[in-house]
């Protein structure tokens, strides 16, 4: 049930769990210990970034908190310039902060410090903090087994279906080696990124082999939300691009056009199977980012996908990655079903 957080008892809760969840973050995924300093950079101006921070002071009463918007940028770098690796950084944004040239993350990374970062908050309303809250939660046994047992499927799969309501998008070739957030970070080089946690994703290792048909319920629009048509719409894809659709929008066809514009065809590209259970079709939040780690199925749309490398497609060039959300009932790795029902079952 969503909550009204006018109450200040239910903000308390919120913060209460929100609190909970980040120390298990903390301790289970990135070993932090009151030996190693922790930064936490917030800003004030977002529901969520108010609950956060406050969860943050309650769960590392000893660390340094920065608000973003009252310290200067020179400030702001000399707190973190005095950090060590293996401190910890917590970045707690209603937008995405930025400081000239210094890439926070890539920055922080480079140094070996821990990066947990909460970007786009002000995107969630209200009403859908308590499921970014819920999110948070980490079931390392959940994430740890469902994760690699989907990555060994997935690197073995000779083809593969995704069965949205008895359209069938058909991968008729073996998969890239899957690619694992699940907040195992242990034969990673760096430690952390963007939160919540909870995906397993990989493409077509030959994007032509991609046919079918596939219903959508939801997809990333122009400002970074999630659309969510009347009627769900069905993309018809043939070698790996959307070369139709039905019961489209004029939103989705504003994407589509806008794609087209500028790299020429609508590529299929990145197979995500999200695995956080604190996102369904009807838990929803409207940030594409955060919403992406939902227990199901989405695809990306448009010739960026940076990970994996293919012939004719350069790394700068591709302009667009749309997450399209699939209305999956089942999908299939080879001969196995991997998702039914609402579950991975692997």
């Amino acid at each position: 049930m969503k909550k009204n957080l006018h109450s200040s008892q239910d903000r308390e809760v919120l913060i209460l769990t929100a609190s909970e969840h980040l120390s298990g973050l903390l301790s289970v995924v990135f070993n932090h210990t009151d030996q190693e300093h922790a930064v936490v950079v917030y800003d004030t101006h977002s529901v969520l970034s108010n609950i956060l921070t406050e969860a943050y002071k309650r769960c590392l009463p000893n660390a340094t908190f920065v608000d973003f918007n009252t310290q200067t940028p020179e400030e702001i770098l000399n707190i973190l310039g005095s950090l060590h690796p293996s401190d910890l950084v917590a970045l707690v944004q209603s937008t995405s902060f930025r400081l000239d040239a210094f890439r926070l993350r890539v920055e922080l990374f480079k140094r070996k410090i821990k990066v947990i970062e909460h970007p786009h908050l002000s995107r969630m309303s209200e009403d859908e903090a308590p499921y970014y809250i819920d999110s948070l939660a980490y079931d390392s046994d959940y994430y740890r087994k469902t994760g690699r047992a989907l990555k060994r499927k997935i690197d073995t799969a000779s083809m593969g279906i995704l069965d949205s309501g008895g359209e069938l998008l058909i991968y008729d070739t073996p998969f890239e080696s899957a690619k694992l957030n699940i907040g195992d970070y242990s034969e990673m080089t760096n430690m952390g990124g963007q939160f919540p946690l909870g995906e397993v994703f990989t493409e077509a290792q030959d994007l032509r082999a991609v046919n079918g048909r596939v219903k959508i319920f939801s997809f990333g629009d122009i400002t970074y939300k999630l659309n969510y048509p009347k009627t769900p719409i069905t993309m018809i894809i043939a070698q790996g691009q959307v070369v139709n659709c039905e019961n489209s929008t004029p939103e989705f066809d504003q994407i589509l056009s806008n794609i087209r514009t500028d790299e020429g065809v609508v590529w299929v590209r990145e197979l995500g199977l999200g695995l956080n259970r604190a996102f369904s079709k009807t838990r929803t939040v409207a940030d594409t980012g955060t919403y992406e780690r939902m227990c199901g199925v989405h695809l990306s749309l448009g010739a960026k996908h940076g990970i994996y490398g293919k012939p004719g497609f350069k790394r700068r060039d591709g302009k667009y990655h749309v997450d399209v959300f699939a209305d999956t009932h089942s999908f299939t790795l080879g001969d196995e079903v991997v998702y039914k029902d609402g579950s991975w079952i692997v």
